[in-house]
């Protein structure tokens, strides 16, 4: 009688983890906290939690007007315009320290864009920076940033894009991962997009309207910002 009640036990116990990872595939889809250790104990680091303040968070904001910050019941609300004259909004969320310099890192953005103008070659409305130098970035982060235009993304140099419909009124899934050899790759909703080797990082990475040239604005809602083992 007791080996039968032990048998059962152990059995119901079995069913008790199945259903525990069942429950874990079910959801709104990928979630950067769902992913496995690697070998070095690492974990996944939450950077940015949308409909939450950012400052406490560790972000900065580099804004000049006409721009605004506000949030949402999940998200954090970027939006900017040009008003007349030469120059419009810009509006950037930055993290210093974010990432370790000269070591393989890997971010994960999950933003919507709602608006977004045509990029200029080295300037942006909706940008992920992977380096950043305040209050726009110099040199080697604006050749590197990448840009994310209506119709698809690319470098901010210009010398690669990709086609994706990104103001489509849906939340896409941005990873950007630089290996060992500095070689940074980009995906969007898990589908390779760009590549490019020599990645050069300060450790600081941005998220916004880079520009303050007129008639190139945005609406932008970040949900999140992790940051995932390389």
């Amino acid at each position: 009688m007791r080996w039968v009640l032990f048998l059962w036990l152990a059995t119901a116990g079995c069913g008790q983890v199945k259903n525990h990872e069942a429950d874990a595939a079910i959801g709104d889809g990928p979630r950067a906290i769902d992913a496995p250790l690697d070998s070095a104990g690492c974990q996944p680091t939450t950077l940015l939690v949308g409909g939450t303040d950012i400052a406490p968070q560790g972000w900065a904001m580099v804004s000049q007007a006409p721009a605004t910050l506000s949030y949402g019941p999940d998200y954090v609300h970027l939006q900017t315009s040009t008003t007349g004259g030469g120059t419009s909004g810009q509006l950037m969320l930055n993290y210093p320290g974010a990432i370790t310099a000269n070591q393989p890192f890997k971010i994960q953005v999950v933003m919507l864009v709602e608006t977004v103008n045509t990029h200029n070659q080295f300037d942006s409305a909706a940008t992920i920076m992977g380096s950043y130098t305040p209050p726009f970035g110099l040199g080697n982060d604006r050749s590197q940033m990448i840009y994310l235009d209506a119709t698809g993304i690319g470098w901010g140099d210009d010398t690669q894009s990709f086609t994706a419909s990104i103001a489509n009124n849906t939340y896409h899934i941005y990873e950007l991962a630089v290996d060992a050899s500095n070689t940074a790759r980009v995906t969007v909703d898990g589908i390779q997009a760009l590549t490019r080797n020599g990645f050069v990082f300060n450790g600081a990475i941005a998220i916004g309207d880079q520009t303050n040239d007129a008639s190139v604005d945005s609406g932008l809602r970040i949900r999140s910002v992790t940051k995932l083992c390389p």
